[in-house]
């Protein structure tokens, strides 16, 4: 028995998707979609804590609620200058994970504009079960406010005005297609069973899918011989099918990544591909099957690309430190000394400054905002 191998039924599922697919491969793509969403222990469907210290890895919610109160303060200021005050007001979050990000927009917005939070609808698009009773719990005082509903739910309504849409690190959890460049060919990765061994590996194949060769012949990236990258081709349709419900409003994406020159440079020879289990990160997904994460740097190119060609007019991609500098996180950081390390004074300072601070999440983290308005 393979020790380094996952949850049971997340590798029979995986198993069993090889054995029926030609050649007795699955690309990799369907690999990580089967480890990160197969019911009911793939990675965002079991039971296990992912976020915070007992996860896997911190988000941006987890640091305070600063990240949330900016986000509230961005929405605010639209409304401000763009729409009539008597409108209803749309906040849809995708993937709302434990509920903390909700719970600080919604604190937020009712603490300094209580008009707004009169007229807003806040809809949480969440499809893990485990994720949805958590935010229940948490939310219980804005339950007047907050509607859930499913990705087809939701997308099947017709396009509504002042509508928000935001994604905090969605898109980089979307399975990708992984390519190399051979030989002056590219191919794709593709992943079996072997069964002496009793270990799942890699191989690679011509690339078959149109898509794929369309996104490649778009990109005006050179790639050295053997190196390899990601292409997420969900992300670009998730921002198609987004834009499609908004009338006027926006759609931000918070989440680590680049535009595709920085992806496909050379320096990144082995591509962004990361898994997280226990706060450790490592680069092997071909172990623990639905016990880590899986992610890669979401490709804010050619999300803007989707998002241009699905009618939104204005694009801007900024780190998190700028827009958080942009929403008046300065004026926040309370000026005056605490001695006690613990007060809430001290502990907001210091969230502040981390997520401020030049280090992984201000400059890595991206915050990507499309916007339509009203006609």
């Amino acid at each position: 028995m393979n020790h380094q191998l996952g949850y049971p039924s997340v590798v029979t599922a995986l198993k069993k998707a090889i054995q029926s697919a030609e050649f007795q491969a699955i690309t990799f793509r369907d690999y990580m979609e089967i480890c990160l969403y197969s019911e009911p222990y793939g990675y965002y469907r079991n039971e296990r804590p992912k976020i915070g210290k007992q996860g896997d890895f911190y988000t941006s919610s987890s640091i305070g609620s600063i990240m949330g109160e900016m986000v509230a303060s961005f929405i605010c200021t639209q409304q401000h200058n763009e729409s009539p005050h008597t409108e209803p007001v749309h906040i849809v979050e995708w993937g709302g994970g434990n509920g903390r990000m909700a719970l600080h927009i919604m604190g937020e917005i009712k603490r300094t504009e209580p008009a707004i939070y009169a007229r807003l609808t806040y809809t949480i698009i969440e499809s893990s079960g485990y994720h949805l009773q958590q935010q229940r719990t948490l939310l219980e005082e804005h339950i007047k406010v907050i509607q859930f509903a499913s990705e087809t739910e939701w997308l099947a309504q017709t396009p509504q005005d002042q509508v928000y849409v935001f994604a905090n690190e969605l898109l980089d959890a979307f399975p990708i297609h992984r390519i190399r460049y051979k030989d002056s060919l590219f191919q794709e990765s593709f992943v079996k069973w072997q069964e002496e061994e009793q270990i799942f590996q890699e191989i690679w194949r011509p690339i078959s899918s149109r898509r794929i060769l369309d996104f490649l012949e778009r990109s005006k990236v050179q790639w050295l011989d053997g190196q390899i990258g990601e292409i997420n081709l969900e992300a670009e349709s998730w921002v198609s099918r987004v834009a499609e419900r908004i009338r006027s409003g926006s759609c931000m994406i918070i989440d680590y990544g680049d535009t595709a020159e920085e992806l496909f440079a050379h320096h990144r020879y082995n591509g962004t591909l990361m898994c997280y289990r226990k706060h450790q990160a490592q680069d092997d997904p071909f172990i623990h099957q639905g016990e880590q994460d899986m992610t890669s740097h979401v490709n804010f190119t050619s999300c803007e690309l989707a998002a241009r060609r699905s009618g939104f007019t204005h694009c801007k991609l900024q780190t998190q430190r700028e827009f958080l500098v942009e929403q008046g996180i300065l004026q926040r950081l309370q000026n005056h000394y605490d001695p006690n390390p613990f007060s809430e004074v001290s502990k907001r300072n210091r969230s502040i400054r981390q997520l401020l601070l030049s280090d992984q999440m201000s400059e890595l983290f991206k915050v990507f905002i499309a916007s339509k308005h009203s006609l």
